[in-house]
């Protein structure tokens, strides 16, 4: 298994991915299998947010000054996501907005996604060495284990409110 940060935050990716893909192939009435992706992609989202807040992007900050302002751009649809986990938490899956809230974040997370592989990714992996990357790594190893799965968790708390008052 790779160390690098920038493997580990694509893997994350490619499972968070497969499960909008999933949740897209459902018809209108699979409400208990929708209730369970989402369950699903909350967990994933918590967990990868939760990496990239506390570990990739102060450390990124830190060691690449001119990536700044898309760190905090990065932080600000983490927010967005945030906010949109939080609601959906709270609604069944058989409620009117509930396929609607879950498209809503789908849509923005693939933006994010997106920008981070062909943008920021490429700009990270030429300004940090291999070894800084493996160094992130197994940072973001080490804090997975202790990484809140749920919105309501308090690390999971804490992004919350920094996005807020920070």
């Amino acid at each position: 298994m790779s160390t690098d940060a920038i493997v580990l935050l694509k893997d994350d990716h490619k499972a968070i991915l497969k499960t909008f893909q999933d949740f897209e192939k459902l018809g209108p009435d699979a409400h208990v299998r929708k209730g369970q992706l989402v369950d699903r992609m909350v967990e994933l989202l918590t967990v990868h947010t939760y990496l990239e807040n506390e570990v990739m992007y102060p450390r990124v900050r830190e060691l690449l000054p001119a990536l700044e302002d898309d760190v905090l751009e990065s932080y600000e649809e983490h927010h967005v996501a945030d906010v949109l986990v939080m609601e959906l938490v709270g609604m069944k899956p058989d409620a009117e907005r509930f396929t609607a809230k879950t498209t809503v974040l789908i849509e923005n997370v693939r933006h994010h996604i997106d920008e981070e592989e062909k943008q920021w990714f490429p700009q990270v992996r030429e300004g940090l060495s291999r070894t800084v990357l493996q160094q992130i790594g197994q940072e973001m190893i080490d804090a997975r284990a202790t990484a809140p799965t749920k919105p309501s968790q308090p690390g999971a708390l804490k992004k919350t409110i920094d996005a807020v008052i920070k």
